[in-house]
């Protein structure tokens, strides 16, 4: 593994990114450490790492972090030490759960956890001031509790999971411009009157719940809602 991982570690010398995705790598591979100084772009998808180890707390300037698609089932609470990520893609694993530690990566603006395993929401995004874009679709989660009015992204996407219980905290996130909840199990009721009347959302989408449509139409709110929706519209041409 030494010599086939030897011209990328060269190469991310002078690049600050080493793409190792599709390597066939089992392990972390020791020779990584000679970057821990320079590395800004790591990605290690599709290989057969399975987990991440303490050991990723030394890269302290890794701005980039991919690691799709290895069958990791946790995160070591040292992946807080990585304050200057601002791009994080765990999709395509089994993770269940986010270590508290994440809590201190303030300046993530992308968090991608699609295709995982997670029932519940993490309550780990409060202090992400800077994000733009969370995307938990293809997971497990069946409630969207209070706490997600603290998250500040700009675009959340929870499509495909199996969310009855959408609390009206959603309503509340004053960032929040793009929600995305289709393929889910909401009934119409479960739709907060908020989300329509009193929130900054200009895009919902909501197909393939168990309600058509266009019955919100007719909810309170819905002019309102597409008054934001059009002139979000107007602005795009």
């Amino acid at each position: 593994m030494g010599n086939a991982i030897k011209p990328h570690i060269k190469n991310a010398e002078k690049t600050g990114v080493l793409q190792v995705a599709n390597t066939g790598l089992h392990e972390f591979p020791r020779e990584m450490f000679q970057l821990v100084n320079v590395l800004r772009t790591l990605d290690l998808s599709n290989n057969k790492i399975c987990n991440i180890p303490p050991t990723i707390g030394n890269f302290t300037n890794l701005k980039n972090l991919t690691a799709s698609q290895i069958k990791i089932t946790s995160l070591p609470e040292e992946i807080g030490t990585l304050k200057k990520l601002e791009n994080i893609n765990f999709s395509l694993n089994d993770l269940t759960c986010l270590p508290a530690s994440f809590s201190l990566l303030i300046n993530l603006r992308t968090i991608n956890l699609s295709n995982n395993k997670f029932v519940d929401l993490p309550a780990v995004f409060s202090d992400m001031k800077r994000l733009e874009m969370l995307d938990m679709s293809h997971n497990k989660l069946v409630e969207i509790p209070e706490h997600v009015k603290h998250v500040s992204a700009i675009e959340i996407n929870f499509n495909q999971n199996q969310i009855s219980v959408l609390s009206e905290g959603i309503a509340e996130c004053n960032r929040l411009k793009v929600l995305r909840l289709e393929e889910n199990c909401l009934q119409l009721s479960a739709v907060p009157e908020k989300l329509l009347t009193d929130s900054q959302i200009s895009l919902l989408t909501i197909d393939g719940n168990l309600f058509e449509s266009k019955d919100l139409h007719a909810r309170e709110g819905w002019e309102k809602y597409m008054e934001r929706f059009t002139a979000t519209k107007k602005k795009l041409y």
